[in-house]
């Protein structure tokens, strides 16, 4: 059965969305998009695991929101299986061998290009991922799991509101004929090459992706940016996460070159902080607004590939954290974001095992370049890194960039599975997440509620920049957020109110007799959550 994630399109309830929360005792799948939780739950009652569920789902989406996620971004995921430690995948692509901070320098970029030009382009991570999670978690053949995908792309979807927009921005893009139809809601779109793609992958594995029509025409692009030896390196990389311990709860995530780390630290922050227990008091948002600036404000020097954020995470380094915050005023540590475009989906199976997955392309329809005879559009994740020589985070060949993408699990100290979160929008996303988590985990919410209630986000400038603008911005808030949160500025926050911007989220919760409550988040207009 499928929902829509609002209960009703015109349901509201003192200028609040009323977002639905639905309960299952077996499958359930939560993502932005209904034709996708559709493919993951028919994969679901199929006998597929909730990992062939999240692969089917994301793969539809790959078809249907290029403006989010595709073959042509990377990936991050968690597995959790009853009695078994929490699995971590990091499928995020490299630097190709050709990357030259230096020439970047002397053509007299001060930061990465965001935008038309393959140095943002990395070698997209997700088919890896995709094959990497299938190898140890499937239990369908992928052409079955691609099934939905695969027709969906040769015979045509229907074209969403958010991709109608968005795709209007692409007029002239070379390689996004494809797209062009999407002209409206509702127009119909068929993506032959997606098609074409997903259909070897799921007879050949990542040979006809690497190294057929979407690898030739990615070495094209790159004019020397690339290698064959480079598109030959298994991106997908299974990782020990990391976690720690809030709200009587374990959280995980995965660590750098994810920016996971930073939910982490301020959760722990915030779990030290006797939060009201009225969430629509100032003085709730403002300190988790203080937890997250304490958590970010030096993540230029400490997110890039293969730091150690353990002594980050340590008691006393939360403690020290904790200790800065003021609860009456603004502290000024963190200088402060358009959030980034990106997937996340969860899944859960009637054997209980739980995956939380996150996809991007990073912002809107990536660099804006597509591979012409696919139409698979670039991402542009490159623009993680920066061009200081010498800086760990350096623009440099082999390298993955700092990444925004983050997963969330969260485990009972015995291991079982509690809560599965996540949510698109580039530097906010530990934010958003962290209010999501903070409302199930501490205040007893339901999916629902925590997804639908209003939220706040810190600054507003390219998406991916909060931590590096050179002026504090204001704090963001949507605007149904409650009237007294507007007194924030008396704490010091300048604030404003502001419609969009504020991701998509999606959770599931496990209680103690294994029923399965999910959400899906309206703001998405089409997202769904369904159940086998």
């Amino acid at each position: 059965m499928i929902w829509r994630g609002i209960a009703t399109p015109d349901l509201r309830l003192a200028s609040k969305i009323v977002t639905a929360t639905f309960y299952t005792a077996n499958g359930m799948v939560c993502s932005v998009d209904q034709l996708a939780s559709s493919a993951g739950v028919a994969a679901l009652r199929a006998g597929g695991s909730a990992v062939d569920a999240a692969i089917a789902t994301n793969a539809v989406l790959a078809v249907t929101g290029p403006h989010l996620c595709g073959m042509g971004g990377d990936l991050f995921a968690l597995v959790h299986l009853p009695g078994e430690p929490v699995h971590a995948l990091n499928a995020s692509g490299r630097a190709g061998s050709g990357a030259d901070a230096a020439a970047l320098r002397d053509a007299g970029h001060q930061s990465m290009p965001l935008k038309n030009h393959m140095a943002s382009v990395t070698v997209p991570g997700c088919v890896d991922g995709w094959l990497a999670l299938h190898r140890r978690f499937g239990r369908l053949p992928l052409s079955e799991v691609f099934g939905d995908a695969i027709a969906l792309a040769a015979d045509g979807f229907g074209a969403s509101p958010l991709l109608a927009g968005s795709a209007a921005n692409l007029a002239g893009a070379v390689g996004a004929d494809d797209l062009a139809a999407a002209s409206h809601a509702g127009a119909r779109v068929r993506r032959p090459g997606v098609a074409r793609t997903l259909a070897a992958v799921a007879e050949h594995g990542r040979e006809p992706f690497y190294r057929g029509e979407f690898g030739t025409g990615l070495l094209d692009l790159g004019r020397g940016q690339f290698s064959t030896d480079d598109l030959a390196v298994d991106n997908a990389e299974w990782v020990d996460p990391v976690s720690v311990r809030a709200f009587g709860h374990d959280v995980w995530t995965l660590p750098p070159n994810s920016q996971g780390y930073l939910l982490l630290l301020s959760l722990a922050i915030a779990d030290r902080l006797d939060l009201p227990d009225d969430t629509d008091s100032p003085l709730w948002a403002h300190l988790l607004i203080e937890a997250s600036r304490q958590a970010g404000y030096d993540r230029p020097d400490r997110l890039f590939d293969g730091a150690d954020v353990t002594a980050l995470l340590s008691e006393g380094e939360v403690g020290k954290r904790a200790a800065a915050i003021s609860r009456q005023q603004a502290g000024v540590t963190a200088v402060p974001a358009d959030p980034g475009d990106t997937t996340y989906l969860c899944t859960v199976d009637s054997d209980g095992m739980g995956v939380s997955l996150i996809q991007s392309n990073a912002a809107g329809f990536g660099s804006g370049i597509f591979e012409p005879t696919t139409g698979i559009g670039l991402h542009n994740r490159g623009l993680g890194f920066n061009l200081i020589p010498g800086h760990p985070a350096e623009y440099t060949p082999g390298k993955r960039p700092p990444h925004t993408l983050l997963p969330a699990i969260a485990t009972r100290p015995d291991g079982s599975l509690r809560a599965i979160a996540g949510t698109m929008g580039g530097d906010t996303q530990p934010q958003i997440v962290l209010q999501i988590l903070t409302r199930m985990l501490r205040h007893g919410q339901t999916p629902g509620e925590a997804i639908g209630a209003p939220r706040w986000r810190i600054g507003n400038s390219t998406g991916f920049d909060t931590w590096t603008h050179p002026h504090p911005n204001p704090i963001d808030l949507e605007s149904d957020a409650p009237t007294g949160w507007d007194s924030l500025a008396d704490f010091g926050h300048p604030t404003g109110r502001v419609t969009g911007l504020f991701g998509h989220a999606h959770a599931i919760d496990v209680d103690d007799h294994l029923m399965r409550s999910g959400a899906a988040d309206p703001r998405a207009a089409i997202s769904a959550v369904a159940t086998n």
